[in-house]
């Protein structure tokens, strides 16, 4: 086969934060531990990206309508799009995946800054 014929498809999986809650606020272990095992097994014939969602914690307009400086609700509804990371990222390496968690936000001490060559490298490696 070819290098080209060996390469796995890329998969961008997008999931919501309501997905994280299981119907509730915040995050649903068991909920959550389905869906890391569900993307572990994907990952045998794809590399697979995950986006996540922070709704489940803030919705930034829902803030902003409320009279909460857009940009500030907008920084908190990221910051739960990391928490739900961090949280996935748990669940899919206790199911034996390497991970990486990006954000545009700087926040070094949990997560990487996102840089698309380097999310690119991190698919290609199986993180």
């Amino acid at each position: 086969m070819t290098k080209t014929a060996d390469r796995k498809r890329r998969v961008l999986l997008k999931l919501s934060g309501e997905a994280f809650g299981g119907g509730t606020l915040g995050v649903n272990p068991d909920v959550v531990s389905q869906i890391a095992r569900e993307i572990a097994a994907a990952m045998q014939d794809a590399e697979v990206a995950v986006v996540v969602g922070g709704g489940n914690f803030f919705r930034g307009a829902e803030l902003s309508q409320r009279g909460m400086d857009r940009a500030r609700a907008d920084y908190m509804g990221m910051l739960g799009t990391v928490m739900n990371a961090l949280a996935l990222q748990d669940f899919l390496e206790q199911a034996g995946v390497e991970t990486r968690v990006q954000s545009a936000i700087t926040m070094t001490q949990v997560a990487e800054t996102y840089i698309p060559l380097r999310a690119i490298r991190h698919l290609e490696k199986g993180r």
